[in-house]
């Protein structure tokens, strides 16, 4: 199933080229409140058979043109963004040459994985919208991540059961700030990669029932029409099993928490009037703009 979020903050879901609304009838069910948001919609759909029984039975009513909708973020109020840091070797090796900083080729999984950092969710945006590169900023790059959402509250949770509490998927790009703030220094990560505009979500959410392993995924990303990334999601050091591990034993992952595991190498340095195109496999793609500080 591919849930959305579109037009005037109301969830769909999308079939083929059309968009099936869900929230009025979740609404009239019971199972979400009016005003309801999307993190809401997940954990109802992650954990109420009978809200997904009544999002069945919507798809069967009136739908909408998918070209004709606004998509917006698949989620605007997740509880936290969780980032992974340095998750594939080619963008280690990328940043350690372009930036300075720890060498990380030597560092076991959990310890690398102690370098998840959190994006503030004001950063949000969607589906066609812009990247505004603020005036301080001399170098800003993008990433283009494969993310979870988490369905279901996790704690203590092994690498076996970790997908279970996963209830899907959407494409995540992690902005990044490099100069000032980045050069030979790593905990400036919060805020080099913290403004407005600086995490883009979308162009929506596939359930997890859609994709068998989220480490076999193909990643593609074209910069003003050129091929700038290609990549694998197999390679991941630490894959999104061992993310749902590591961080369910240090807090509790709830409904609507975001991981994004990562960029691989081909990040590149982005000017006003530049266009983003990025796709992952069995999800789907979607573009960006990029814009001065006013």
């Amino acid at each position: 199933m591919i849930v959305c979020h579109y037009n005037e903050h109301d969830a769909g879901v999308v079939q083929g080229e059309r968009v099936y609304p869900i929230g009025a009838v979740l609404v009239g069910a019971g199972h979400l409140r009016q005003g309801y948001t999307m993190q809401e919609v997940i954990e109802a759909l992650a954990n109420q058979p009978e809200a997904m029984q009544c999002v069945r039975q919507a798809m069967k009513g009136r739908s909408l043109p998918l070209a004709e909708v606004k998509l917006l973020a698949p989620i605007e109020n997740p509880p936290s963004v969780w980032a992974a840091a340095a998750n594939y070797k080619d963008h280690q090796a990328e940043m350690l040459k372009a930036s300075g900083g720890p060498d990380r080729a030597q560092l076991g999984a959990d310890a690398l994985m102690a370098e998840f950092f959190l994006k503030p969710t004001s950063s949000i945006i969607g589906p066609g919208d812009t990247i505004v590169l603020p005036r301080i900023s001399k170098d800003v790059d993008f990433e283009c991540e494969l993310c979870a959402v988490i369905g279901t509250r996790a704690r203590r949770v092994s690498e076996e059961r970790a997908l279970d509490y996963v209830f899907g998927y959407t494409l995540c790009w992690d902005i990044s700030q490099r100069d000032p703030w980045g050069r030979n220094r790593q905990n400036t990560r919060n805020i080099r990669k913290g403004f407005d505009t600086f995490t883009a979500l979308g162009p929506w959410i596939v359930t997890r029932e859609e994709i068998a392993d989220p480490q076999n995924l193909a990643i593609e990303v074209e910069h003003n029409g050129a091929k700038a990334m290609r990549a694998h999601t197999s390679n991941m050091i630490c894959g999104l099993r061992e993310h749902i591990r590591f961080l369910s034993g240090v807090l509790t992952l709830r409904p609507g928490d975001l991981i994004t595991t990562g960029t691989p190498a081909g990040v590149r340095k982005l000017a006003p009037g530049d266009r983003l195109k990025g796709r992952i496999e069995k999800i789907g793609e979607m573009t960006l703009n990029v814009a001065a500080e006013e």
